[in-house]
C-alpha cells in the first residue's frame, strides 16, 4: 500500500536523537532551545514556543490571548478538530466560517459577511483561527485587515504549512496574526514524533507560553510574587499544563529542518507532476493562489461526481493507494451538533467532504508509485 503521506528518516537524525539519549538531558535541556532558535529563523519571527503537539500549541495561544469562559472563537469546518476544540478547552463558544470553493480556506467574503452581522449583534468573536489547507495559505492580507478594523486577534493554524509562504514571507513570520502554530506529526513536512510550536513576534505572548507549556510555573524573580527563599525557587502564577517537548523530539527536529528545503522542493515537483499527469478527468485539482507558495503536506482532488465518491475512494484504496480524506466538517460532529450544529449549515464544506480524495505526496515517493497513483486515479474516476 502507497500511503497519503511517511515521514523521511536518516542517518543523521537517528545519530542526532542517540546524541541526546546518551547525554545528561532527556528533556528541560538545551536541545529544545536549539530547536526553538531553528525554527524561529526559518519563519522569520521573534519567538519560537515549542511544546508536545499543534494541539498544545493552539490551546495555550488562546489562552495567552485571554480567550475564556464568554468569548467566542471562529475557524473553518475543514479542519482537523483540534483548531476548534482549542476555544472549547478555554470555555469559549466555537463558530464556523464556510470555505472558499476555489481553494478549501476559509473564505474572506464570507468572514466579512459574518462579522459584519455579528457586530450588529454584539456577537463578534474574540479570536479567529484561519487554516492553512494542504499547506497553502489563506487570504491573510483580507483576513488580517478585517481582524483589526474589528478588534479581533488572530491565530494561524498553519499545521500543514512549514515552509511554505505567502507574499513574499515565511509562513509563521507573524506578519497577519498574533500567533502561528505549526505541527510536527509523522506526516507533516517535517517530524518530531508528535510536537508542535507556537511561534509570535510579541515577547509578553512568547513568555506567557512558555510558563504555560510548563504548569504555569516561573523562576524569572522579576515576576514573582514573594521574594526567593534561594536557588531552588520557583511560583506557579498561573494554571498551566504539562505541554513540554524532549529533547530527544527537539534534536530530532533540529536535524529534520536542516533537510526542509529539500523536502518542500520534493511536494512541489511532485504536485506539479500530478498537475500535469492529471489533466482532462472529472476531477477538480488544487487551486494555486498567486500570493501564496504551498508547501504541500497534502494534495487534494474533488471528484467532479459526488455520487462515485465512495466507489472511487474504495477503487484506490483496492488498488493499493493508501488515500485519505481531510477533513470530515467539524461541525458534523456529534460533540458539535450538541450546540445546535446541523448539516446545511456550511455547504460550501459540506459539498468539499463530498467529494474530496487525498492522494500520496511525501518525498520519498518514488516516479514509478507516481505514476501507479495516476494510473489508479485514472481508473477510479473513469465513468
Amino acid at each position: 500500500m502507497i500511503p497519503y503521506g511517511r515521514q523521511n528518516i536518516s542517518q543523521p537524525d537517528i545519530d542526532a536523537v542517540v546524541e541526546v539519549l546518551t547525554s545528561d538531558f532527556l528533556t528541560q535541556g538545551p536541545a529544545v532551545e536549539s530547536f526553538e532558535k531553528v525554527l524561529a529563523s526559518k519563519a522569520g519571527a521573534a519567538h519560537a514556543v515549542a511544546v508536545s503537539s499543534a494541539t498544545a500549541a493552539l490551546h495555550i495561544a488562546c489562552l495567552a490571548l485571554g480567550l475564556g469562559p464568554g468569548d467566542r472563537l471562529w475557524t473553518t469546518p475543514i479542519t482537523f478538530v483540534a483548531s476548534a476544540n482549542c476555544g472549547r478547552y478555554c470555555g469559549a463558544t466555537i463558530d464556523f466560517v464556510d470555505i472558499d470553493p476555489r481553494t478549501s480556506n476559509m473564505c474572506p467574503d464570507m468572514l466579512e459577511d459574518k462579522l459584519k452581522k455579528a457586530d450588529l449583534t454584539g456577537t463578534l468573536p474574540k479570536v479567529i483561527v484561519p487554516v492553512h489547507m494542504c499547506g497553502q495559505s489563506p487570504e491573510m492580507d483580507r483576513i488580517a485587515a478585517l481582524a483589526r478594523f474589528y478588534g479581533i486577534r488572530i491565530i494561524e493554524d498553519a499545521s500543514h504549512a512549514i515552509g511554505a509562504s505567502y507574499r513574499g514571507r515565511p509562513v509563521g513570520a507573524g506578519v497577519y496574526s498574533d500567533i502561528t502554530v505549526f505541527s510536527f506529526h509523522p506526516v507533516k513536512i517535517v517530524t518530531t514524533g508528535e510536537g508542535g510550536a507556537a511561534l509570535t513576534n510579541d515577547v509578553q505572548l512568547a513568555e506567557k507560553m512558555q510558563r504555560l507549556r510548563s504548569h504555569g510555573i516561573t523562576r524569572d524573580e522579576t515576576l514573582m510574587v514573594g521574594a526567593s527563599d534561594g536557588p531552588w525557587y520557583y511560583e506557579q502564577l498561573e494554571l498551566g499544563y504539562n505541554y513540554r517537548i524532549t529533547d530527544i523530539q527537539a534534536a530530532l527536529g533540529v536535524s529534520q529542518f536542516s533537510r526542509l528545503d529539500q523536502f518542500v522542493a520534493r511536494r512541489r515537483a511532485i504536485a506539479d507532476y500530478y498537475d500535469k499527469a492529471l489533466p482532462e478527468i472529472p476531477v477538480n485539482l488544487p487551486c494555486r493562489l498567486p500570493d501564496a507558495n504551498s508547501s504541500w503536506h497534502l494534495y487534494v482532488i474533488r471528484l467532479w461526481d459526488k455520487a462515485r465518491h465512495l466507489e472511487a475512494f474504495e477503487s484506490l484504496r483496492a488498488d493499493g493507494i493508501g488515500v485519505n480524506l481531510h477533513y470530515i466538517p467539524v461541525h458534523l460532529q456529534p460533540y458539535y451538533q450538541e450546540f445546535g450544529f446541523a448539516p446545511g449549515d456550511f455547504p460550501v464544506s459540506e459539498d468539499y467532504y463530498s467529494r474530496a480524495i487525498s492522494i500520496p505526496i511525501y518525498p520519498d515517493l518514488s516516479q514509478e508509485d507516481q505514476t501507479k497513483v495516476v494510473v489508479a486515479v485514472r481508473k477510479a474516476v473513469a465513468a
